[in-house]
């Protein structure tokens, strides 16, 4: 029986699923949402997950099994509270979780954990990664070998309060017809573990060339930064935050720019939204979350996936979630 579209498990609330195909199964990487009855806010303060549940599908119309407690944040020293969304890659034998969490200064950082098996157990690095800040981290692997990685979140997500190179929580937000911020963007070292590159905001492009406003809300980046490549091109989706669409854009480079091209998926119930892309035995997917499960309490999500249709040039048919 298909599970498209239906919560994916409901023993837990899980949301922000990163999906990848390792040694023919789907392995999907959610965060963990843990019930309570705090108040919501645009700092995201209800968001208060603690440990990663790994999730599989042997195919998609397999149970999803879960894997899980595969990392803690009793096991990462440097975490203080708010391990949010996760992503993984493989490289050489080995595993490697991507996540965010608050360092003991409440400022968001980006750790590294690495591990022998898909499902985990991770083992952390007893620091963030150098240079790091912001949420939602995920990771290409190229073609040619090379590891990417995209990152950053507005609001509570913190990505505006670095503007001027150094964190400041009363920094300006760029609103109206100022530029809007983009995701981050850097190579990742052999080590899996630290930056080549210096990262740098990405630049997304509307159908004239110019650079999209901070007040177009309805395209502009807000949080869930995603990269898949199709046609030998590359292909960033996000979430735009206030509208609650997922939106994509397409650049000839890793690291863009990269123009507008269309929406993926109408809103679906509840604030947030956030997703990945993956193909399995020629078939693309998209995996997302919505709060059906709880009735729409934000911070009490449940992940889902459906079928992607893209067009040979790479357009993607967009979603309506519950038609």
């Amino acid at each position: 029986m298909s599970q498209e579209r239906k919560p994916l498990v409901s023993h837990i609330f899980t949301a922000d699923p990163s999906a990848h195909v390792f040694n023919g199964k789907i392995y999907i990487y959610p965060s963990h949402d843990i019930p309570h009855d705090g108040e919501d806010n645009d700092d995201g303060d209800e968001y208060r997950m603690e440990d990663y549940h790994i999730l599989s599908l042997d195919n998609p119309d397999a149970p999803c099994v879960d894997h899980g407690c595969a990392l803690h944040m009793k096991d990462v020293p440097w975490v203080s509270k708010q391990m949010w969304a996760p992503d993984a890659a493989y490289k050489d034998g080995k595993y490697y979780l991507y996540f965010p969490a608050r360092d003991k200064d409440g400022i968001f950082r980006l750790g590294v954990a690495a591990g022998d098996d898909p499902a985990g157990p991770f083992v952390p690095e007893a620091d963030c990664i150098p240079g790091s800040y912001s949420i939602d981290p995920a990771v290409l692997a190229d073609d040619d070998g090379k590891f990417y990685i995209y990152y950053g979140g507005l609001w509570g997500g913190q990505l505006e309060m670095w503007q001027s190179g150094s964190f400041n929580p009363d920094e300006h937000r760029p609103e109206g017809d100022e530029p809007a911020i983009g995701p981050m963007f850097a190579e990742l070292d052999d080590d899996m573990k630290h930056f080549r590159t210096e990262p740098k905001h990405l630049q997304i492009l509307d159908e004239n060339g110019e650079p999209l406003k901070a007040g177009d809300e309805d395209r502009r980046y807000f949080e869930g930064p995603w990269m898949h490549k199709f046609g030998g091109k590359y292909y960033l989706s996000y979430s735009t935050g206030t509208t609650h669409y997922l939106v994509y854009a397409e650049s000839d480079r890793p690291d863009g720019p990269f123009t507008y091209r269309g929406r993926i998926m109408e809103p679906v119930i509840g604030w947030t939204t956030h997703h990945s892309i993956v193909e399995y035995k020629g078939k693309w997917y998209l995996f997302y979350h919505d709060c059906e499960l709880s009735n729409g309490i934000n911070h009490r999500r449940c992940v889902k996936f459906t079928e992607l249709h893209i067009a040979p040039d790479g357009t993607i048919e967009t979603i309506r979630p519950y038609d």
